[in-house]
């Protein structure tokens, strides 16, 4: 994909949602995309939900995972991995092993 070489850095402190959101801002205006027209992208009833991701407050749905990877022209698989790296990095390490590489 043109923009699977946008990783964000890992940190295991309290910002690391933050890092996330802003992972996926950068993605986001990659693509030339406004919150809201992602949001109409998504199908979403509220762009703010948007805002609050990239904001560290929320989390995608797992069963929308494939939608945003689509609508950021993100190989799905990667693009679910690194979302696991954050949302849950003890399954991550089980899974993966050092939550540091992917």
């Amino acid at each position: 994909m043109a923009h699977d070489k946008i990783t964000p850095a890992v940190s295991r402190d309290k910002n690391a949602r933050a890092e996330l959101g802003s992972w996926l801002r950068a993605l986001r205006e990659t693509q030339g995309l406004s919150q809201r027209q992602l949001a109409d992208v998504l199908d979403l009833d509220y762009y703010t939900f948007i805002s609050q991701l990239e904001t560290g407050r929320g989390k995608i749905p797992s069963a929308r995972y494939r939608d945003w990877a689509k609508a950021l022209e993100q190989e799905p698989k990667a693009f679910m991995r690194i979302l696991l790296r954050y949302y849950e990095p003890e399954a991550y390490g089980m899974l993966f092993g050092d939550a540091e590489h992917v």
